[in-house]
């Protein structure tokens, strides 16, 4: 059986990961679009929304998600891969 007080430190650690993983993953966009501002400015601005929700999602374990959060973290996904096939 595992401690349930250290369900909100296991969850906190995954948005951490995925906000490592997340961040690598925007400056290799960062990278491909370099040359390309409105490609470049698209992917800054997705990796500041996307860590800006899983930053607060990370503090506030204890409350549901809202259905939004899902949602704008899935476009942001997509953001980064429309920026990448804008930037060819």
């Amino acid at each position: 059986m595992t401690d349930p007080g250290l369900q909100p430190e296991r969850t906190h650690l995954a948005w951490r990961r995925t906000i490592l993983t997340f961040t690598v993953v925007t400056i290799l966009a960062a990278r491909h679009t370099a040359h390309h501002p409105a490609a470049l400015a698209l992917v800054a601005a997705t990796w500041l929304l996307f860590c800006t929700i899983a930053y607060t999602r990370s503090r506030t374990t204890t409350r549901p998600v809202p259905h939004h959060v899902p949602l704008i973290a899935t476009l942001s996904v997509l953001a980064l891969a429309t920026a990448a096939v804008l930037s060819r």
